[in-house]
């Protein structure tokens, strides 16, 4: 049987279908990406494109860790809850974070005070366990 996108008859699907394993693979892409448009357009009011844009924006990483690239997972898309607008695009880890400190900026810069001078060096010095 051969490949109703391609016309191959060499890369057979693993089950009985129309399409050889390759554009079953790209189809199923196309499918999965398109429903992740769709639902951050109903649920963010973000419209087609713009998701894609901001991830570019950014350099294809999540904005605060730098390091998440939203390559098995796509990013999460930030919004302010009390105003509905969209910030920017973050990893699972870093989203959780921010929702955990519940939009409080104060309390982000006191995260980052905390790891450049912890209050511990200050009262008992450097301490860590024996090794």
């Amino acid at each position: 049987m051969s490949c109703k996108d391609c016309g191959s008859t060499t890369r057979p699907t693993p089950n009985p279908g129309p399409r050889c394993a390759t554009c079953h693979r790209a189809v199923k892409a196309a499918r999965k990406a398109a429903s992740h448009e769709r639902n951050v357009g109903k649920v963010y009011g973000l419209k087609p494109g713009q998701y894609e844009q901001l991830y570019a924006a950014q350099g294809g990483v999540c904005f605060i860790c730098q390091r998440a690239k939203g390559l098995t997972k796509k990013l999460s898309v930030d919004h302010d809850h009390e105003t509905g607008y969209v910030r920017g695009l973050l990893c699972g880890p870093c989203n959780k974070v921010l929702g955990h400190f519940r939009d409080d900026a104060d309390a982000a810069y006191r995260m980052g005070d905390y790891l450049v001078d912890p209050p511990a060096f200050k009262v008992i010095g450097r301490v860590k366990p024996d090794e």
